[in-house]
């Protein structure tokens, strides 16, 4: 389940929380109460108080606090001789007496602190079943809530008669937990939140390494299939009451979250929607599927659906792409809405500055990814393009034809437009796709990806493109080369690395942007000055933005370095220098040459001359892209023959390296590989090749009988095939 999905079930405002905590979470060791976990708790409560929530402490702990104070006081007024008598078990009811006291007076003293006033709401169980004391607990509560008072809850232990476990919740219930789930619904409140010792529903014991942490609860999947451990060793619930506390609440119109109480701020994450613990809502079967998807079953899909899309005719691809652009630009709204709480959430995560800027999605930006989807649907069919045709025999024709790859898996960081990209490419090439999002984009992600897979005719199939959620799939993924033909990494060096290092798939990208200027003597300052300022400040955490000025010593002698050096510095660009560099401008040595910024930072280095810079690029680069600016026509082009780079360039900024200012339509990546594609990677570069033969009955036997011509054949363009026929 998504966070979005999440969201949407808390999708209604929500005014009234009943919060449980657990007795596993109020005591701590040998029973004392835990004091610093509950003070957290404490202040979130009070915090959730103060901006107008309606809260409800429901709060286990009594018996084992009294237990603990009856204990001592046994253990002071006993002699020696009784010590070495067997030790009477105490008493479970007298234990809820004397602790339901010590607890409240906890709760009291810290609430306090808070400058919150809380009430102790003792009840059992047979009370329920009068209706006139239902209606007067609802009113007392509502009379509570209104003074911002927080009611605390607690089954009275102490003079309770019940004698067996509650079977539903029309007024009967068996312990806090079910209390708190009866409760939520009695009173109407919009959240129910269960805190317990763990992180929410695992498959099986959480103490078991196969167990998985289930994020949304699906009855119709989970209530069969989930091994419980043993029962709580500090209070009488444990996992399995919980469950049916949250089963209960849920279906009677309560969305429900067991969540960690030992986390700091869990809380308040919940109330955000972040992916926090174990939701239960009776609408979850739809938002999620019944029967787990694997990897594999993702992959065959994929795959699948890329035929179905392959056989479809090229306007019949072109109008899919039209779709989905048209689909973008009537989604902006809510397109926007997810990004900015992924940007926010970024933020208060304190990610980095580079990161975050590759996660926003600015102003035109739907409208700019609507414009490249349409350009690549306007652009020649790529599929089944005759590439080579070859005369073998008489009447026997080879022809080398494009074909899709087969399916993709792309991993990516940060920036939620590469996906629009990347599945735009994917359609348009014949290819299915798999493709997992940085964490930090997954809102994003997911609405994009919703909204172009709902774009995609049924008869095609909206799997043909599969958002992997989890970054616990990718392992998995990594491992299906026999249904998985390409994977794309578009992220940092470690990325790149573990996944190069991971798999047996070939493996198409590049792993660093360390990307050159290099500005020669004979160069027009006032161009540099341009292409440098573009280089580095029109978008800083590109890949392919200037991470490294190189200057002719020259420049240094008439002052232009002087006049680049202002520029970047008047911009807000921090600079590290070279050994000459940093000597000569009095400005702090880099640490190493080969550092990927990502920001308002670059590394400026003097060189002799062209080979200087030509091998320094070699030394320290990344072979992404690298440019000179020159008037001198000569050492430009030895620039461009001899810099090993998948982009050069002559008197043009760096951030042209870009597949949709290549005319490419858009880019699933940019690659340094020296294999199959180079630079930005566009359609083409998402396209193998197949041989088709058409013949008139030969056979080989043995070569006899059969004259090889292997005579080149005109190959008709596509337009010209129509027009002729054929």
């Amino acid at each position: 389940m998504t966070e979005i999905d999440r969201s949407r079930a808390f999708a209604k405002d929500v005014k009234r929380i009943v919060v449980k905590v657990g007795t596993a979470v109020v005591t701590g060791k040998g029973g004392r109460l835990a004091l610093g976990r509950l003070g957290a708790i404490c202040e979130q409560l009070a915090e959730l108080n103060s901006d107008g929530f309606e809260v409800i402490l429901v709060s286990s702990g009594a018996v084992g606090l009294g237990r603990q104070r009856l204990r001592y006081r046994q253990l002071v007024n006993s002699s020696f001789a009784d010590l070495q008598k067997p030790q009477m078990e105490l008493d479970g009811k007298a234990c809820a007496g004397v602790g339901q006291s010590s607890l409240m007076a906890y709760y009291e003293t810290m609430f306090d602190q808070l400058d919150v006033t809380v009430a102790q709401m003792l009840v059992t169980d047979s009370s329920f079943r009068d209706k006139d004391f239902r209606k007067q607990l609802s009113e007392t509560v509502k009379a509570m809530l209104r003074m911002r008072v927080i009611p605390v809850f607690n089954e009275n232990d102490a003079i309770s008669t019940r004698r067996a476990p509650y079977k539903d919740s029309t007024g009967i219930f068996w312990d806090n937990d079910s209390l708190a789930a009866l409760l939520s619904l009695e009173l109407k409140a919009d959240l129910l939140i269960l805190l317990s010792d763990v992180e929410g529903l695992y498959t099986g014991p959480p103490s078991d390494s196969t167990s998985k942490l289930i994020h949304t609860f699906i009855k119709e999947k989970h209530q069969d299939e989930i091994t419980f451990g043993e029962k709580s060793k500090l209070g009488r619930g444990g996992m399995t009451a919980k469950v049916k506390a949250a089963v209960n609440a849920a279906y009677g119109g309560v969305p429900v979250i067991i969540t960690s109480g030992y986390a700091a701020e869990n809380i308040s994450k919940v109330l955000r929607g972040l992916r926090v613990g174990t939701l239960f809502h009776q609408d979850a079967h739809l938002w999620a599927p019944v029967v787990d998807t694997t990897s594999r079953d993702m992959a065959v899909a994929a795959r699948e659906s890329s035929r179905k899309l392959q056989a479809l005719s090229s306007e019949d691809r072109k109008q899919i792409l039209l779709d989905i652009a048209n689909a973008l630009e009537a989604n902006e709204k809510t397109i926007k809405a997810e990004n900015d709480l992924d940007v926010a959430a970024a933020q208060e995560a304190g990610y980095e500055e580079s990161l975050v800027a590759r996660l926003v999605m600015k102003p035109g930006k739907i409208s700019s990814l609507a414009a490249s989807v349409r350009q690549l649907a306007e652009m020649e069919d790529p599929i089944g393009r005759v590439l080579k045709k070859t005369q073998v025999a008489d009447d026997l024709i080879l022809e080398k034809t494009s074909s899709p790859i087969g399916v993709l898996l792309i991993v990516f960081e940060s920036r939620p437009d590469a996906l629009v990209q990347i599945a735009s490419l994917a359609i348009r090439s014949g290819n299915g796709l798999l493709l997992k999002g940085g964490k930090e984009a997954r809102r994003s992600n997911a609405i994009l990806h919703k909204v172009i897979t709902d774009a995609i005719p049924k008869t095609v199939g909206g799997k043909l493109i599969g958002l992997v959620t989890s970054r616990e799939e990718i392992p998995d993924l990594l491992q299906l080369d026999d249904v998985i033909d390409l994977v794309i990494p578009r992220g940092s060096n470690k990325l790149v690395s573990q996944i190069k290092n991971s798999t047996k798939i070939p493996v198409l990208g590049h792993a660093d942007g360390i990307c050159h200027v290099y500005v020669d003597k004979s160069c027009k300052l006032d161009m540099a000055k341009r292409i440098v300022s573009d280089a580095k400040l029109d978008y800083p955490a590109a890949c392919n933005a200037m991470e490294t000025l190189l200057v002719h010593k020259d420049l240094e002698q008439n002052g232009f370095l002087s006049d680049l050096i202002y520029v970047l510095q008047t911009k807000g660009v921090t600079l590290y220098g070279g050994p000459r560099a940093s000597a000569k401008l009095n400005i702090p040595e880099t640490k190493s040459f080969h550092h990927e910024y990502s920001s308002k930072a670059c590394t400026v280095e003097i060189v002799e001359d062209v080979y200087g810079a030509i091998d320094h690029i070699h030394q320290h680069g990344s072979a992404h892209t690298d440019c000179i600016v020159t008037e001198d026509s000569e050492v430009a082009e030895i620039f461009l023959r001899q810099v090993d780079s998948a982009a050069v360039f002559h008197n043009a900024s760096t951030r042209f390296s870009d597949g949709f200012r290549f005319g490419l339509g858009a880019e699933v990546g940019i690659s340094t590989s020296r294999i199959h594609a180079r630079g930005p990677v566009g359609v083409e570069g998402l396209l193998t090749t197949r041989w088709i033969m058409r013949g008139k009955g030969q056979v080989v036997d043995g070569d006899n009988g059969i004259v090889y011509t292997h005579k080149d054949l005109p190959v008709l363009q596509r337009t010209e095939a129509v027009e002729n026929g054929i």
